[in-house]
């Protein structure tokens, strides 16, 4: 699985977030000023292209949906930031971000008791 652009990124939060849509549709939930059709259309070719989505056809017109899951993008996209950035560490992840964020001490117990939580549901 490939990365995703950020214009790829954004039409594919649309597509998770509507499920299945018509070009016109994706471009009604893009934020303003929205782009040109065949924009929009361009990029939904590639996502599809690069297995992102399926479509159904309806004559000359297609309803797109998505093949891989948001979760299932996220896991790969953080693997891959953890991998490159904080040598496969998340508790260098963790460290930076709470570094960055000035994150407060209960706030860190609380990321803490959630890591825990996870860790003892693994068999």
């Amino acid at each position: 699985m490939k990365e995703l652009t950020k214009a790829e990124d954004q039409i594919m939060q649309v597509l998770w977030e509507l499920e299945k849509a018509f070009v016109k549709d994706i471009i009604d939930q893009l934020p303003n000023p929205k782009p040109a059709y065949n924009t929009v259309s361009t990029i939904v070719r590639i996502l599809e292209k690069k297995g992102f989505i399926g479509y159904k056809a309806y004559g000359k017109t297609h309803e797109y949906y998505p093949l891989i899951s948001r979760e299932h993008y996220t896991r790969f996209y953080l693997n891959n930031m953890v991998t490159g950035y904080f040598d496969g560490s998340f508790n260098n992840l963790v460290s930076f971000f709470a570094k960055e964020n000035n994150m407060k001490v209960q706030d860190i117990d609380q990321l803490v008791q959630e890591l825990e939580k996870i860790k003892t549901k693994k068999p």
